[in-house]
């Protein structure tokens, strides 16, 4: 038997329940928005406070989507990235050249961050966070400010006194 030819028993078990059940595009969810669609009042801000590394779950990317939305619902919107979050900003992430995907949606960050800059939204970056990792500031998307490791705790303070939404994300 080659591995491709299934015994009776795998054959059973994929005739019990058909796959799919439903056809592609089929609905499973449903569409209704519970909450209003608010848009930024004059002079608010969203600030986006981010601890993951991209690719290890999809908290950062997530983040920058967030901060993106807040961005064009009129939101003063800026994103700061600390620790092991500082490495979404490199823009030497690729194999096996930088600028290459190893695999379909590796630079989805780098591709995000940059549209989020484009439209407006700042984006920060700890050196301290970059030194932990080996990364080095030059390798730094084009628009990212680098920051002293000092002013992640000063930048929630000033955000936090603006009267900003903050949105912090944390991985482990």
């Amino acid at each position: 038997m080659t591995s491709t030819e299934l015994t009776d028993v795998e054959k059973k078990s994929l005739e019990e329940i058909p796959h799919p059940s439903l056809p592609e595009g089929s609905s499973i969810y449903g569409g209704t928005k519970v909450f209003p669609d608010l848009q930024a009042e004059s002079g608010e801000t969203y600030f986006t406070l981010v601890h993951g590394i991209a690719h290890e779950s999809s908290v950062s990317f997530v983040a920058v989507l967030q901060a993106t939305r807040a961005l064009r619902k009129g939101f003063e919107s800026a994103m700061y990235f600390y620790g092991p979050g500082s490495l979404n900003c490199l823009a030497t992430r690729g194999f096996p050249t930088t600028g290459t995907s190893a695999f379909p949606g590796e630079h989805n960050i780098n591709d995000q961050l940059k549209t989020f800059m484009s439209e407006g939204g700042k984006v920060f970056c700890c050196r301290f966070g970059l030194s932990l990792h080996g990364a080095r500031e030059e390798d730094l998307i084009e628009g990212v400010i680098p920051t002293h490791p000092l002013d992640v705790q000063d930048a929630l303070i000033y955000y936090a006194r603006k009267g900003a939404i903050i949105n912090s994300t944390y991985q482990l």
